[in-house]
């Protein structure tokens, strides 16, 4: 058995040397539309002749690119093409600053492509704001949805009405005082400009605005509310002109109020009269068919899937926030997500934006993205956009495809091109997340026939994160508010060895706060079990925290909604398990259950490995025995 698994991983290890110098030019995010690799070897260049060409049969950010020798020929229908086109020949970029001779024709399959960060409730320096919009350019995002006002402050400098930026009337705890001035405002949005990203910014009204009423005595909605915010908004508008942000998103979800019509039609005359396009939050209160909408409920984007007609432009953001589930399985999820229901942007569906909402005080700034999954997460939602095609239903998208299957062979390819982009350009990110969607499992779950409970048949599943709610529906297993299910696999490895492995029973929402919490002493949380070769393994080191922060209902206005999180409630923070693994065969099994009915159920075990910089990586040599 061993020789032959040896001169397997040889044969691999052949023709995976040989596929990657073939695929060095191929670690492009999001991958090109058409691209061919010569094989003259790597060039150092020496010139870059780059030229708008507006009468090139591209879309209008398409480009072209063609290396031969030390000249790169670059061809971009518009300005912002040839923004791209140097992203691209950036990527291209190994560490030596070589690169493959490539002729490339690339265009995006949708033309809004954004991110959505909230600093309303959590401010974010503006240093931080620029590096993020580096990022954005790198993989070809071209907006940024900058949301300024919720219901702890608003974060716009207000000449006005300055007690709008008074700590007093503002949450405690949450960056009270803290805004961004026009100049600040004014620097983001060229510094954006300038690398392809337009800047969208919301105010969002009437909604998310208990910070108003606490300010004036009086809501958004009131008469005197909207004489107010006439003045704060035509202030703005002076301050930043059209042709810089020539959206305006108003916000208008989670809030019912006397006049919605009057209140809306208000917003929108006031912003189109200011040279802006409109867009609001769907649900929220209707807007007329001109404003855009910007839809958040999964429920309506089934909808488009099957094909019903939606009444105006609209952006999709219903695939899901960064805040919500595993930040290592929204990397598959994102991937498989079919954008606005359609294979490519047409008179309606205009592409999407990725949104991280901060419910919960974060108190270092520093562990927002690694706790949402930044920026793993974003360049998957940056490769499906861009890339485009009708890929998997809402329903499917938390699970990995069966390997038969073409989506499951694109998934892999793209896994390895985002290790690598983990490992050469976003070392300094603290990226939480390694490839993953080939580790097998069998899976069961109970079967409930009247009153008796029978066990079902073991099924397949993959992925470093099962998502046992999805694998509920795929098999037609209903859904109890309490259950229990088990996982396993079988490992091989060549010696005795202890594996370092993510493993989780939870996944807690960075928004609602719904967990079971941190698992009691000498217990793994959720209440979920670990076993190899049959003998039981509990946690290595003691909890810091035991059994705090059980919420089985949201906290959203409530107290535990200022108490930040901490490294210890997320497994792919903090110190990995200990799996010890004898030479040989080697089975894993897990006992997951569903303690309680929160959003989501699912389980990670990951095998990851953690250098002394805390850069993680794939664990080499582990065989998994197929199912």
């Amino acid at each position: 058995m061993k020789n032959t698994l040896n001169k397997l991983r040889q044969l691999l290890w052949i023709v995976g040397s040989c596929l990657i110098g073939e695929m060095a030019a191929q670690q492009l995010i999001p991958q090109p539309k058409e691209m061919t690799v010569r094989a003259d070897g790597k060039v150092t260049l020496q010139h870059v002749d780059a030229k708008v060409n507006p009468q090139l049969k591209l879309p209008d950010e398409g480009y072209t690119i063609d290396i031969k020798g030390t000249t790169a020929v670059v061809r971009a229908k518009t300005e912002q093409g040839l923004v791209w086109a140097r992203q691209t020949l950036r990527q291209l970029e190994d560490a030596d600053g070589r690169l493959p001779q490539v002729t490339i024709k690339d265009y995006p399959a949708f033309p809004l492509r954004g991110f959505m960060h909230d600093t309303g409730r959590n401010f974010r320096p503006v240093d931080m704001l620029l590096k993020e919009i580096d990022l954005f350019s790198f993989y070809k995002l071209n907006a940024f949805h900058w949301h300024l006002s919720d219901n702890p402050a608003w974060r716009i400098e207000c000449k006005a009405y300055p007690q709008l930026n008074d700590p007093q009337y503002q949450r405690k705890g949450r960056d009270e005082g803290k805004f961004y001035t026009y100049d600040e405002i004014r620097a983001v949005i060229a510094y954006a400009k300038e690398r392809g990203v337009t800047v969208i910014p919301e105010i969002d009204m009437p909604g998310h605005s208990k910070f108003f009423d606490t300010t004036f005595g009086f809501s958004m909605a009131s008469d005197e509310g909207m004489k107010v915010l006439k003045v704060c908004l035509e202030e703005f508008f002076h301050e930043i002109p059209a042709a810089d942000c020539p959206y305006f998103h108003i916000g208008s979800d989670e809030v019912h109020v006397r006049n919605p019509k009057a209140f809306m039609k208000f917003c929108e005359d006031l912003v189109r009269a200011n040279g802006r396009i409109p867009i609001a939050w769907d649900p929220g209160l209707e807007p007329s068919d001109e404003t855009i909408g910007q839809i958040w409920y999964a429920s309506i984007g089934e909808k488009l899937e099957q094909g019903e007609t939606y009444p105006r432009r609209f952006i999709d953001s219903y695939q899901g926030y960064l805040n919500i589930g595993s930040p290592i399985l929204n990397v598959t999820k994102y991937f498989q997500h079919t954008p606005c229901g359609v294979p490519a942007a047409n008179a309606q569906a205009l592409g999407g934006i990725l949104c991280l909402w901060n419910d919960v005080r974060v108190a270092d700034k520093s562990l927002t993205f690694p706790q949402n999954g930044m920026p793993n997460d974003l360049l998957a939602f940056a490769e499906r956009y861009w890339c485009g095609g009708k890929v998997l239903s809402i329903g499917e998208e938390n699970l990995v495809p069966t390997d038969d299957t073409e989506v499951y062979r694109s998934l892999l390819d793209f896994e390895q091109r985002l290790s690598y982009h983990r490992d050469r350009f976003l070392y300094d990110w603290d990226m939480r997340w390694v490839a993953n969607a080939s580790i097998p499992w069998q899976v069961t779950l109970p079967r409930r026939r009247g009153t008796s409970v029978e066990k079902m048949e073991w099924r397949p599943a993959r992925g470093g994160v099962v998502d046992m709610l999805a694998f509920c529906r795929r098999h037609g297993v209903k859904v109890h508010p309490t259950m229990d299910a088990w996982m396993q696999t079988d490992i091989y490895v060549e010696q005795d060895t202890t594996l370092t492995a993510w493993l989780g029973f939870d996944s807690p929402g960075r928004a609602s706060k719904m967990s079971d919490g941190i698992g009691y002493q000498g217990q793994w949380e959720a209440q979920g079990r670990l076993f190899v070769n049959d003998t039981e393994v509990f946690p290595r080191d003691p909890w810091k925290e035991p059994g705090r922060y059980r919420f089985h209902q949201h906290t959203w206005h409530q107290a535990p909604e200022e108490v930040p999180y901490t490294p210890e409630q997320f497994c792919w923070l903090r110190q990995p398990a200990y799996v010890p693994l004898h030479k040989g065969w080697n089975r894993i099994r897990l006992y997951c259950p569903r303690v309680f009915p929160g959003e989501v159920w699912q389980v990670t075990f990951l095998p990851v490995s953690i250098d002394a910089n805390g850069h993680v990586s794939e664990v080499q040599g582990l065989v998994y025995r197929r199912p």
